[in-house]
């Protein structure tokens, strides 16, 4: 019989933070596929777990997939972790992924922790529809190009950043986004685990120092625009006046709604409340 690939998650910082699960799997698999055998090691010493690590990382990808396919196929079971978080989410695995998936393989995802799921549920902004992308490009003209790229998108936006670069990020997303509520989310689970929430131009003055900014960092950016001190961007916070916008671009007045909800960041049922209330007192 074939052997089962399993994705097994870690920590992101505090140790606590694993399954009974996950270490079960980590203790029985006959071979543990890690970024960094001595970062995993520091987790299974602390958990007893003897099984051997072997390294898979972007550079040797490629090779090494091919290589654990065909232990796989052996009857081995392997357990693929990443150095922090959810395996393939901004960390190699996919190649390895697929290939088993394509050649009937069984693959087991085992739930954990994510870095961008625990900022995005404590960040206080909208979690109804979000898009993750990653890290940003580390050259200006390259991130403000992929920022424009998702602008328009009604969703709330999450970005992997490095310290020395958040400065300049929060910066770029100002100039290219417009003044939008954000957050950052740093060093979580962490002894120093820090949101900071504002406005983008706050916290690009906020972390404009080295000092400020440091340790690994979650940017969550809104989907809707604030005032600037100037008054010029609005965000229509009118569900009324946000459907009839929708309903003259050719929606329906169902679809109108969703979408004014969504766009507000509210649940349906109350952007209707808000769409009565407004309607009663003539708005």
């Amino acid at each position: 019989m074939p052997g089962t690939l399993y994705l097994v998650p870690t920590p992101i910082g505090n140790l606590e933070d694993i399954t009974q699960r996950a270490l079960r799997v980590l203790g029985e698999v006959d071979l543990i596929a890690c970024e960094d055998t001595r970062h995993t090691r520091k987790l299974l010493n602390h958990y007893a777990i003897k099984t051997k690590t072997i390294s898979y990382h972007e550079h040797n990808e490629q090779e090494r997939a091919v290589e654990f396919f065909e232990l796989l196929k052996n009857g081995n079971n392997l357990a693929l972790v990443s150095d922090a978080g959810t395996p393939l989410i901004n960390d190699p695995g996919f190649r390895l992924v697929r290939l088993a998936v394509e050649n009937g393989l069984a693959v087991v995802s085992l739930p954990g922790p994510s870095a961008l799921v625990t900022a995005l549920v404590g960040s206080g902004l909208a979690t109804d529809e979000f898009f993750f992308g990653g890290f940003l490009p580390a050259r200006s003209t390259a991130r403000r190009h992929r920022l424009e790229e998702v602008r328009a998108l009604p969703a709330t936006l999450i970005f992997y950043e490095a310290p020395h670069r958040i400065a300049a990020t929060l910066k770029d997303a100002r100039e290219i986004l417009g003044e939008r509520r954000a957050v950052v989310a740093r060093e979580l689970t962490k002894l120093h685990e820090e949101f900071a929430r504002g406005s983008l131009s706050e916290l690009a003055q906020k972390f404009s120092s080295p000092e400020s900014a440091r340790g690994e960092m979650v940017l969550i950016i809104d989907r809707a625009l604030i005032p600037d001190q100037a008054g010029k961007e609005q965000i229509v916070t009118s569900v009324s006046a946000l459907v009839a916008q929708l309903e003259a671009s050719g929606l329906d007045h169902r679809a109108a709604l969703k979408k004014a909800a969504r766009e507000l960041g509210i649940p349906r049922a109350e952007a209707y409340r808000r769409l009565v209330a407004e309607r009663g007192r003539g708005v």
